[in-house]
């Protein structure tokens, strides 16, 4: 069997259950397949004794060592993660901390290749570890690692590094793949490997039923994101002021959510828009069959799995250029691509709720995103890097 270490610094835990479910979707589909047997090394970032037992730190210092997760065995290592320092460290001490640890993994485990699924920390850390064990290493790029690891002073260079010296690299969208290029790291080592969607989950149901179960009557939009700068949750704010009895719910949560109640409030939207906090990603699919358009305003994304998680929906998307935006909306029933302001979202989605597009015929824009497609290359890939026919 071909022995698979998946190395990700993103990856759910008892603290965050949100954190990383697309790595850990994908690495349930490969540990599935017959040939595979697979090992994740989720290592946990803590600040020097005794910080690592304040504040947040505090959970993520309690967690197990190691535990079976939804049936996957998980190493959850610990890394020095020094704060204020522009991540400069990180790769050195997730490298440093993982040596002895895949030491002894080795023992029992004796993986045939390391499967990166993040550029930073995780790939400057894996090449280091692949050249000491000898054995081949990809890297994943998903967005952020890449538009900003890759261009942050402190980081680019290893960032840089680790693209031209991998055996291998993976992007979420061609367009990821062009900006990798642009960095200097090598086309001809670079494939494109898409999301999944559970089109099981994420379908379309009674739009109506769905909103009155949240309490909603009237045109809905939804956006689904961290609450950062990046994700232009402002934006959208901005633009559904400018269409009267539309309502928004926002799911996700992060430091920017003062920043977003107080814009709510100045705008007088209290009873339009509502931030919903972290939502489990088991509630998603409700909230995306609910909506009459998903809208995210991102500076940047490699290919944003709320857009395909909507498309599977039934619920077309209004988003910026980032990314592998033009790969997804690849028709006009799955929605628009629109430039980064309120009055161009505020267009796009009231042409979409003024005339909706089947459900049906939107859901076909994400028919190309499926998890079994996604292991399969998957598996062709890593078992090319390690030397075996696939």
């Amino acid at each position: 069997m071909l022995r698979v270490l998946t190395l990700s610094t993103l990856f759910p835990n008892a603290s965050q259950p949100n954190l990383g479910v697309f790595v850990e979707r994908q690495s349930l589909g490969l540990a599935a397949h017959p040939d595979v047997d697979l090992r994740v090394v989720a290592p946990v970032g803590l600040p020097p004794f005794p910080f690592h037992r304040s504040g947040h730190y505090r959970a993520f210092a309690d967690l197990p060592r190691l535990e079976q997760w939804k049936g996957l065995t998980v190493g959850r290592p610990r890394f020095l993660n020094l704060p204020l320092t522009g991540g400069r460290f990180h790769a050195v001490g997730l490298a440093s901390a993982l040596r002895p640890y895949l030491t002894d993994v080795r023992r029992t485990f004796p993986f045939d290749v390391i499967d990166a699924e993040f550029f930073f920390p995780d790939g400057p850390a894996a090449v280091r570890l692949g050249r000491q064990f000898d054995v081949p290493v990809s890297i994943k790029a998903r967005g952020a690692d890449i538009h900003h690891w890759g261009r942050n002073r402190s980081t680019a260079a290893q960032v840089i590094d680790a693209g031209r010296t991998a055996d291998g690299l993976l992007a979420v969208s061609s367009a990821l793949r062009d900006d990798m290029i642009a960095l200097g790291m090598p086309a001809d080592r670079i494939a494109v490997h898409r999301t999944g969607v559970d089109g099981d989950r994420f379908a379309p149901r009674d739009r109506a039923g769905e909103k009155a179960a949240l309490g909603i009557t009237g045109r809905l939009v939804l956006s689904v994101g961290a609450l950062i700068p990046r994700k232009g949750h402002d934006i959208v704010i901005d633009a559904v002021a400018r269409l009267p009895g539309t309502n928004l719910l926002i799911a996700g949560e992060g430091p920017d959510r003062g920043a977003l109640e107080a814009r709510i409030v100045a705008q007088g939207l209290d009873d339009r828009v509502r931030l919903l906090g972290s939502v489990a990603h088991d509630r998603l699919p409700a909230l995306f069959a609910a909506a009459d358009v998903m809208a995210l305003a991102s500076t940047s994304e490699g290919l944003a799995n709320a857009w395909v998680e909507a498309l599977s929906s039934g619920t077309p998307i209004v988003i910026t250029s980032a990314g592998g935006a033009h790969e997804t909306v690849d028709r006009p029933e799955a929605g628009r691509v629109v430039d980064r302001t309120a009055d161009a979202f505020a267009a796009a989605i009231a042409d979409l709720v003024q005339a909706p597009p089947d459900p049906a015929c939107v859901r076909l824009a994400a028919k190309r995103f499926s998890w079994q497609t996604n292991t399969e290359q998957l598996y062709a890939h890593l078992c090319r890097l390690a030397g075996r026919n696939g």
